[in-house]
């Protein structure tokens, strides 16, 4: 099992960050689907201020590209993504 670490900074907003943790007590279950379908075995978003550190664990069989290509195809993920935009 690999892990993989990324960090991301959210405008500093706190309204825009309480409403972006709203969100994310509540993913939407085709977004967690995706997710899961593609390897990632568990992944964790810890919060600094406005920085994000994102922790995943994913299987042998995991691959960004193919994560990717998959994302592309799905609008769900795509819709998700573009909502989860407005706050970076």
């Amino acid at each position: 099992m690999k892990k993989h670490c990324f960090t991301l900074d959210l405008k500093n907003n706190p309204v825009l960050i309480e409403e972006y943790e709203k969100h994310h007590q509540n993913v939407w279950p085709e977004v967690i689907e995706s997710i899961k379908s593609s390897g990632i075995i568990n992944m964790e978003i810890y919060r600094i201020a406005t920085r994000l550190f994102m922790i995943m664990e994913v299987n042998d069989n995991f691959s960004f590209e193919t994560k990717a290509k998959s994302d592309k195809c799905n609008s769900n993920v795509i819709e998700w993504e573009k909502l989860m935009d407005e706050f970076q």
